[in-house]
């Protein structure tokens, strides 16, 4: 055995060899040591930014103002500013109508004064603040649960989580209509990807018998309410499959906490299912919970898993002591109060009920907040929307590639704090708007100068 200083030397005769080796490598074949690399691309140059452009143009031939970005010049609630007018708004995740409640502002501006604006670092060295481990207990508790833990950012949460706990010879099945930050946890973990058909339990157990036995762990992910659809997955088959075939599932519930169930606990409840069935839940703090950042809730072995190892918590800066006073106070509330969430859902009832008799269609949204307007082309929806901001109404549309071809549709975000009568005009002004469009063959016959647009 050796001695550690003889362990020392051969350690730093290796490291000196490998500097040798690097100082005497010869320039890259036909180059040499003064030789002019090309210049890097101008960003301009990205095929990228060329599809941008190419956007650009078709909007500016068929007159159609660019639909996002659109500054509010207040707080926006069911009503906004605009350009100094006041709409109406369904473009906000405002479901409960918490953002504004002066009690969550109030635990906010309690926070900063005790605390300061900003953690000032991570929570392994410097972010940790007992409103931190307040919040997570509560989350903790809202799923009867051990543990939760918090992350600065929900899409972090989402990427950090699935990069995390799969790798390669893993394998992650996830539905279509899965969020982009599901999609790209899964591609930065390496792990194999399956995609089934949305809420297609069958395709899924297809899936599983054809792929499960080539991988060691398996992972399946659904959202607990689909933010593009409205619609929840039918949790108990899903947990049948999982235990079937050994596998763990986790549900996003960015969209579901304060909208799916009697009491807004989200999709368990909607369900009817334990909440310890599900492995993982996931969630934000940014729709119902009136504040900024994401959750995971789950095992104890899982949250000291995440802790250790999930980049987005270790290496990033903690949740400001101020959104997690806020979601915090906001958690409370909604639990002290159900009455907003039955406003809530029969607002969406409502919605539902005065856009099938205008002919207007919803696809597969249930009463739970998000209520789809399907258009199909994507030129009309922006054009519809650029059309219901003129009369008034503040919603935006979702195009290709956030959704299929052909499936472009504008997107309520409905909330407590939307009047009967604010629900009927926002559903007469579009389906009016949309017949007139229609009727007009919009998005339909292109004109002559869209084919003359230079190409990409």
């Amino acid at each position: 055995m050796r001695e550690p200083d003889q362990e020392n030397e051969v350690a730093l005769s290796a490291a000196r060899l490998a500097a040798q080796r690097r100082k005497s490598r010869e320039p890259a074949a036909g180059h040499s040591s003064t030789a002019q690399w090309p210049a890097a691309v101008p960003f301009d140059q990205l095929s990228d930014y060329h599809t941008l452009e190419r956007l650009r143009e078709v909007n500016a031939a068929m007159d159609v103002q660019q639909p996002y970005f659109r500054m509010h010049e207040g707080h926006a609630a069911s009503t906004t500013v605009i350009d100094h007018r006041e709409v109406l708004n369904f473009a906000s995740y405002d479901y409960v109508g918490l953002n504004a409640d002066p009690r969550v502002s109030e635990a906010a501006k309690n926070a900063i004064d005790r605390y300061g604006v900003s953690p000032s670092g991570s929570r392994l060295v410097a972010g940790c603040r007992p409103v931190h481990d307040e919040l997570e207990a509560a989350l903790a508790r809202h799923y009867g649960l051990p543990a939760a833990m918090v992350f600065v950012s929900g899409h972090s949460t989402n990427v950090s989580t699935i990069s995390c706990l799969m790798g390669e010879g893993d394998l992650v099945l996830s539905d279509t209509l899965s969020h982009n930050s599901i999609q790209v946890g899964i591609k930065l973990s390496g792990a194999a990807r399956r995609s089934f058909a949305h809420n297609d339990m069958e395709a899924l157990e297809t899936l599983l018998i054809e792929n499960r036995a080539q991988f060691r762990n398996a992972l399946i992910i659904v959202e607990g309410l689909y933010s593009m659809d409205g619609d929840i997955p039918p949790l108990d088959r899903l947990i049948a499959l999982k235990r079937k075939y050994g596998c763990w599932l986790m549900v996003d519930e960015a969209h579901a906490i304060g909208c799916v169930g009697a009491t807004g606990k989200g999709s368990f409840e909607g369900c009817g299912i334990n909440a310890a069935d599900v492995d993982i839940w996931m969630g934000t703090l940014s729709k119902t919970l009136a504040s900024t950042g994401g959750f995971i809730v789950g095992s104890r072995p899982l949250i000291d898993l995440l802790r250790a190892y999930a980049s987005g918590y270790v290496y990033s800066v903690a949740l400001a002591p101020a959104l997690a006073a806020s979601a915090l106070r906001a958690m409370e509330i909604l639990n002290d109060e159900p009455e907003r969430v039955r406003k809530l859902q029969d607002n969406c009832a409502l919605f539902l009920r005065l856009a099938a008799q205008s002919g207007l269609d919803t696809g597969r949204a249930g009463p739970f907040a998000i209520v789809p307007v399907m258009v199909g082309d994507s030129i009309l929806a922006a054009k519809l929307s650029e059309r219901l901001l003129k009369r008034g109404v503040n919603v935006l549309p979702v195009m290709f590639p956030a959704v299929p071809m052909q499936e472009a549709r504008l997107r309520f975000f409905l909330s407590a704090l939307h009047s009967e009568l604010q629900i009927v005009k926002a559903v007469s002004i579009a389906a009016e708007e949309l017949a007139q469009l229609r009727d007009a063959s919009f998005g339909r016959a292109l004109p002559l100068s869209v084919f003359n647009l230079r190409s990409s």
